[in-house]
């Protein structure tokens, strides 16, 4: 599908944000970031400044995914809390404003470090990017979740239960084929799941490096992105999942660091990152990390399993989704591997 299948009417766009968010004037340009992968993300140029648009896809769409209406609802909550995310201005459900649910937040002028490697930064300049991860991170988790008004943001308790469930669901409804390594985990991780140890925390659901905005020339974290995945769930998910990219091959199209020897550049080790991460949140360790491993690549997985069926359909937002389709048989075979190495 061609970019300019995500088109619509700018004029009655502006005329909508007008009479809907404070200080907004029109007339507006819309700019569709290329990178986006799961919700079309538009540069909007308007005479009050700039914004960005994050809308629902057009087309069919699996049931709960490309929850917008999600994404805004925490990004307004995290407002004042130690987790940096970009101001959120306006929701419309109003699908006859442009075709699908929105909503309107700050530019924030940041940039995206795209290679885990930071091939461009100072060892002490990665050191320093990779324990602000580790600390937003922490923070998130230690969000109170009732305070800032998200405590039926999910269903607390069982998460990974529920998580598998979903995610198994996805996978088939989305499936092109027959993979033979998933449906090994989708029988796997329900027969080897840690008992439930009663953490809940708000979770961002695909905690990554290149889902958040560093300073344009210092190594802070400006906001966090794509909330669209978060929910009340388990603090080790977050954790596993961001240390999963760690172990991916460097040369494809969701970079890792398998290979890279990450001492010399001055990025910290699995248990390192891991170890940070337990001091900041009070915990002395975490048992059945394997579980978690798996749980993460197989979920990715199925993830983008869904964006393979959408670049099949025509309706995948990203001009890059048919290389992350390619991904779902080698994250498969790295779940079967850690879950194999486990028994």
């Amino acid at each position: 599908m061609s970019e300019t299948s995500f088109d619509f009417d700018t004029v009655r766009l502006a005329a909508y944000l007008e009479e809907h968010v404070d200080g907004f004037r029109g007339p507006l340009t819309a700019e569709k970031f290329a990178d986006g992968q799961s919700n079309p993300t538009f540069l909007i140029r308007a005479d009050s400044g700039p914004y960005v648009l994050r809308r629902k896809p057009p087309g069919p769409l699996l049931k709960s995914a490309h929850a917008v209406d999600r994404e805004y609802r925490v990004m307004a909550a995290l407002r004042d809390t130690d987790v940096p995310v970009a101001r959120v201005f306006h929701l419309c459900s109003d699908d006859s404003v442009i075709g699908s649910m929105f909503f309107l937040m700050e530019y924030v002028d940041g940039r995206v470090l795209w290679d885990p490697a930071l091939p461009d930064l100072t060892a002490p300049e990665r050191s320093a990017i990779y324990a602000q991860m580790n600390q937003v991170l922490a923070a998130l988790h230690s969000v109170d979740i009732d305070e800032v008004g998200l405590s039926d943001f999910g269903k607390p308790g069982n998460y990974f239960a529920r998580q598998v469930s979903r995610w198994s669901k996805q996978y088939k409804a989305s499936a092109t084929g027959t993979l033979a390594e998933m449906e090994h985990l989708i029988d796997w991780l329900p027969a080897n799941m840690p008992p439930d140890d009663g953490r809940v925390a708000l979770v961002h659901g695909d905690y990554r490096l290149d889902n958040m905005l560093f300073q344009r020339t210092g190594t802070r974290v400006l906001a966090v992105v794509d909330w669209e995945l978060s929910t009340l769930g388990h603090p080790f998910a977050d954790l596993a999942y961001q240390c999963m990219q760690l172990r991916m091959r460097h040369d494809c199209v969701i970079s890792g660091l398998d290979g890279i020897d990450r001492a010399a550049l001055g990025i910290p080790s699995e248990d390192e990152y891991v170890a940070a991460y337990c001091e900041r949140s009070g915990i002395d360790a975490i048992p059945n990390w394997d579980f978690y491993l798996a749980f993460s690549f197989f979920r990715l997985a199925a993830i983008l399993q869904g964006i393979k069926k959408r670049a099949m359909d025509g309706t995948a937002s990203s001009t890059r989704a048919t290389s992350y389709g390619e991904l779902v048989k080698p994250l498969a075979q790295k779940a079967a591997a850690i879950a194999s190495a486990s028994a």
